[in-house]
């Protein structure tokens, strides 16, 4: 009697562990490295996340890949094979995310990228079913950026970015943009993120004579070419991606930052939008809970990718809980499906719809053009 006992106590002991299982969250930042102005806010981020979702307790597994590609697939894959997570959130940069598309498909693994390249989620083929982002894409900012040069009589503009996806990817998309709106680009150059110097590509920059330069970097690494053409007296509008929307490209950028023009998500500027803007509500909620945490003014657009990734996390997993339990590869089907399928949901930098055709799901509520004027961000209207 007392062995049956036992078994049934056993046997309930079983059930209860399979009918309540934790929701595993891996994560691969950028905390160290050339983005770490980038993936430190994102890592601060996490800790702010629910949890519980569902009614289930959720675990988050935080790596750092010290914004090194193959630190981030060592990553995802540690994540996956002994974490055993559920879905991977990361990484901040677009080289990384890209890395570690493969393995997400490999493993059926959903995974939220942190990262803006329009390559991560497009086109949406086999590999990247498995994949989202909460950045703005290149093609979004760009039709902004170029809006904003045609509104203002720029016929010329010489173009420098990254010599990595970040800036090839900003190129082929402003370029393209800035064809049809028969906006002219003058001269084309890279840098590296980790270079000291980029005097060589400024001056072939300045020898074109454009009236404008678009510097296609992100984080602090994306102040060089802005510093080194204020030195050598460049005079014509100075135009950056959403790649450096934090304060820390602001400390180490200073004054040769200023009157900088730029497209943002509306996290960036939320005290300085209307209040009929369908954004402001939810991002000012990230900004609440993230300043009460790290103090006023430490908010970057950066952290609230990383939020928006949790707020995608949140919606889906409850739809997922109802097909299948975590730990399993159906709840992480259910999730990848759960995810294509969210509706208007609202978060730090817009408000996401995604498709099987679109997986970031952002529309024109998810930008602003933003100046920099005494060293803060001003909302142009």
């Amino acid at each position: 009697m007392k062995a049956r006992s036992s078994v049934i106590a056993a046997l309930a002991l079983a059930a209860a562990s399979v009918a309540h299982a934790d929701i595993n969250v891996g994560v691969t930042v950028s905390a160290t490295g050339p983005a770490a102005s980038l993936g430190i806010p994102e890592k601060n981020t996490i800790a702010l996340m629910p949890t519980t979702i569902g009614g289930e307790k959720v675990n988050y597994i935080v790596l750092d890949d010290a914004s090194d590609t193959t630190a981030a697939v060592k990553n995802i894959r540690k994540l996956i094979s002994e974490d055993k997570v559920d879905i991977v959130l990361g990484s901040t940069t677009s080289p990384n995310s890209l890395a570690m598309i493969d393995v997400a498909a490999e493993t059926g693994t959903p995974m939220i990228s942190m990262a803006a390249s329009a390559k991560i989620v497009d086109p949406v083929d086999e590999k990247r079913r498995w994949v989202f982002k909460t950045p703005q894409n290149d093609a979004q900012m760009s039709t902004a950026i170029v809006e904003h040069m045609t509104n203002n009589g720029v016929k010329t503009v010489a173009f420098i970015g990254f010599a990595d996806a970040y800036g090839e990817g900003w190129y082929e998309q402003f370029s393209s943009v800035a064809d049809a709106r028969k906006l002219k680009v003058v001269a084309n150059e890279r840098f590296n993120r980790n270079d000291t110097s980029v005097t060589g590509q400024v001056l072939k920059l300045m020898s074109a004579r454009p009236d404008a330069i678009l510097i296609a970097g992100s984080g602090t690494p994306a102040a060089l070419p802005q510093k080194a053409l204020k030195e050598r007296g460049y005079t014509g509008k100075i135009y950056q991606t959403h790649g450096v929307a934090n304060n820390d490209f602001l400390r180490v950028c200073g004054k040769d930052c200023e009157g900088t023009l730029l497209p943002a998500g509306p996290v960036l500027v939320a005290s300085q939008l209307a209040d009929g803007n369908p954004v402001k509500k939810s991002a000012l909620e990230y900004i609440t809970k993230y300043e009460a945490a790290h103090g006023k003014g430490s908010v970057s657009t950066f952290g609230a990718h990383g939020w928006d990734s949790g707020v995608l996390l949140a919606a889906a997993a409850p739809q997922a809980l109802k097909k299948a339990k975590p730990g399993t590869k159906e709840f992480r089907a259910a999730l990848r499906d759960a995810l294509e399928n969210l509706k208007e949901v609202p978060a730090a930098h817009g408000i996401f719809s995604m498709s099987p055709t679109d997986h970031l799901g952002l529309d024109q509520r998810s930008r602003v053009m933003v100046q920099i004027q005494n060293g803060t961000w001003k909302l142009m209207r």
